[in-house]
């Protein structure tokens, strides 16, 4: 039983005296979340999760948001929290994301769309699939996936993997790792394969024999990894450019 202590010098409170004890601050009650393929959270980031909510729930009027990225990892490594909302009304980006920050002193990205833009984006795009297969959201995510290969945005989505070739002793294992998801993301994709984080590893564990760890922590060997890296690069531009002329 836990023992309350009372000042002995009180006016209007005799020995004896019946009381009741309650919080000077009633707690909110926490909004009701659905999770999608996340095993196990932190309950200080579930806290996160729910004062992120519960802040753009109180401020303004969505169909949806949506909590995804490294953040929902087991751990402490991440950048900062990746926020979707979904509505189809004109929203101040960056005032919402300044207010976030500001009250809870962690960075955000936030991303604001409409369901069309969501639902087009999960048709054509890997990043949006990777995005939601791992995520948070106060409403049910309820989205029909039919994937269409448009090569011209994985051109372009492939471009930025080119830094790789171009850049490798300047980039960290972080930036490494982030540019071989990219390119590996896309490969699933065409190859109409389930797009996750999970999925995306395993690949990268599997094409280049090394292990996740030791591209983030920069353990590579140059030639060897660069060899492997320009290969699948070269193949996959070259279904891109050949299917997207046709």
């Amino acid at each position: 039983m836990d023992q309350i202590y009372i000042p002995k010098n009180r006016e209007g409170l005799e020995v004896g005296s019946i009381v009741v004890i309650k919080p000077l601050i009633e707690r909110k009650s926490k909004i009701k979340i659905y999770s999608y393929n996340t095993k196990s959270i932190e309950p200080i980031k579930m806290k996160i999760i729910n004062e992120i909510m519960s802040y753009i729930t109180e401020s303004i009027e969505c169909e949806n948001i949506i909590i995804t990225g490294s953040f929902l990892n087991q751990g402490f490594k991440f950048n900062d929290v990746d926020v979707l909302i979904i509505t189809d009304k004109t929203l101040n980006a960056s005032k919402i994301k300044e207010n976030l920050e500001r009250k809870l002193q962690i960075k955000t990205d936030l991303l604001i769309l409409d369901n069309k833009s969501l639902q087009q984006g999960l048709n054509t795009d890997p990043l949006y699939t990777n995005m939601l297969s791992k995520c948070i959201s106060k409403n049910r995510i309820i989205y029909k996936k039919q994937r269409e290969i448009n090569y011209k945005l994985l051109d372009l989505h492939l471009l930025k993997s080119n830094l790789m070739l171009t850049n490798f002793d300047n980039l960290t294992g972080n930036e490494k790792y982030n540019l071989t998801r990219n390119m590996i993301s896309i490969l699933l994709f065409i190859d109409q394969k389930k797009v996750s984080n999970e999925k995306i590893d395993e690949k990268i564990t599997q094409s280049f024999k090394i292990t996740i760890n030791e591209i983030k922590e920069n353990l590579l060997d140059k030639k060897e990894f660069l060899t492997k890296y320009k290969q699948i690069y070269n193949n996959l531009y070259k279904r891109i450019l050949n299917n997207g002329t046709k």
